[in-house]
């Protein structure tokens, strides 16, 4: 029986990757994305491989999700698993200098968007039951802090222990809820947290070797993919180039 797969900001990076690498292996696909053109362009991609649903929709729009997601059309509507992927940094300043705006943005996408999109689509993953799939991408952001990361962090630790508790929910309907918490990875990522800055994402990435976005689809594909009986809680990837630095100390100055 084929399977449905939904997948959010489905347009680029991660979710594109996912698009893809579901779509090889024949899985009925709604993609969701803020950028329509990209999303249609998608979709005729991927027509020749598997049945293809595109939802023009902005996560922060819990209106807009509701509605649509209360109406998707039979198969479409039959959802095996869902990818959380939709989500952003923006900013890189210290809190003292952030914008407020940047912050109620990366909450409304990275928290709301994300808890609209499964409260809708709950009911149908229950419906499916054993061997159904919850998977949010959360971030090494969300277990370890940095300067700047400020609110950024706060979003993906909250993905962390949403998706923790969801699952204790969730026990008894067979329904599986990972977090996967991806490390340094090559994507429209830096580029939208700079405001379009190419020459930060080069320097970013330049010689380490980053986690692609194929890489990342892949292991979501293994989790959507394993024996119904299993179920990994949380999950942290990072490029072998990346790793811990010392605490920071400041010291105070003798007079």
């Amino acid at each position: 029986m084929t399977k449905t797969v939904f997948i959010t900001g489905a347009t680029s990076g991660f979710g594109l990757a996912c698009a893809r690498r579901f779509a090889e292996d024949g899985w009925r696909l709604v993609i969701s994305g803020r950028r329509e053109e990209r999303l249609e362009t998608l979709a005729t991609e991927l027509a020749d491989s598997c049945e293809v649903l595109a939802l023009q929709l902005d996560v922060r729009d819990t209106d807009a999700v509701v509605a649509a997601l209360a109406t998707l059309p039979s198969p479409f509507c039959d959802i095996h698993t869902l990818v959380n992927n939709a989500g952003l940094a923006l900013g890189t300043a210290p809190a003292s200098e952030s914008r407020l705006s940047d912050w109620h943005q990366m909450i409304d996408t990275n928290v709301r968007g994300l808890t609209t999109v499964t409260h809708a689509l709950l009911p149908a993953l229950i419906r499916t039951g054993r061997g159904a799939s919850i998977i949010n991408i959360g971030s090494v952001a969300g277990h370890w802090p940095y300067p700047g990361g400020n609110v950024y962090c706060g979003t993906k630790a909250f993905v962390e222990q949403f998706s923790l508790a969801l699952r204790s929910d969730l026990q008894g309907t067979g329904v599986r809820v990972s977090c996967l918490a991806p490390g340094l990875s090559e994507s429209e990522f830096t580029l939208v947290r700079t405001g379009g800055n190419q020459d930060a994402h080069d320097a970013l990435y330049a010689g380490a070797d980053p986690i692609q976005p194929e890489d990342i689809a892949a292991t979501i594909f293994w989790l959507a993919t394993l024996p119904a009986h299993l179920n990994v809680n949380s999950l942290e990837m990072m490029a072998v180039s990346q790793s811990w630095s010392p605490f920071n100390i400041a010291r105070r100055q003798e007079t």
